[in-house]
């Protein structure tokens, strides 16, 4: 296996050989086109954003500026949006269903490093995949650590570091991030805390 195979296996690979600099400056140079468009051309962030990620719904919206290593190992499903400062390291496998809605300042790293300093030193780093399921909203300055998979509905509370694996429709916060509590059908008529909507096409 070259390091490229190695990388996208989960197994420790070396990052500067067998055309992955060259990978990553390639995408850097999308990316810097993307981040530094003018306002007024609007209608070409999506053709852009489209070319560097690996797969993408109709529908998607990522705010500016926006940072990942490679693009292509990044799938995210119809009718995403992110906030400012997405940073999305992607040496392993990152899949984020539909209808996701990530704040400001989020990071999702599937890369790391070894403990040891002589290991650490050797230059071998790795990526695990992460995966977010549909319907996700992931709060401002929320880290999602590498090999965690977040389910669907779930919400994930600001500036929290998410080290382990999120079920299904529950809302979790924290450092680390802990399960609070199950998203319930009572939860529907509130739009913030008790606050309940005051129209009727919310449902």
């Amino acid at each position: 296996m070259n390091q490229k195979e190695r990388m996208l296996k989960n197994l420790p690979y070396k990052a500067w050989l067998d055309g992955l600099q060259e990978e990553r400056i390639a995408c850097k140079k999308k990316i810097y086109e993307y981040n530094h468009l003018p306002p007024d051309r609007w209608d070409e962030r999506s053709a852009i954003i489209k070319d560097i990620l690996g797969k993408t719904g109709d529908e998607i919206n990522i705010e500016e500026p926006f940072h990942c290593d490679y693009g292509k190992n990044i799938e995210v499903g119809e009718n995403f949006f992110a906030n400012y400062n997405l940073v999305i390291l992607d040496v392993g496998k990152v899949k984020i269903g539909k209808n996701a809605q990530i704040a400001p300042n989020v990071s999702i790293y599937t890369a790391g490093h070894p403990l040891h300093p002589d290991s650490r030193n050797s230059g071998y780093e790795y990526g695990i995949n992460i995966t977010i399921g549909d319907n996700v909203w992931i709060g401002g300055n929320v880290c999602i650590m590498p090999g965690v998979t977040i389910g669907n509905n779930v919400v994930i509370g600001a500036g929290s570091v998410v080290t382990k694996d999120i079920p299904d429709d529950m809302i979790a916060v924290g450092n680390p991030c802990r399960v609070i509590r199950k998203i319930t059908e009572e939860d529907r008529d509130f739009y913030y805390k008790d606050r309940k909507f005051d129209v009727e096409d919310y449902k």
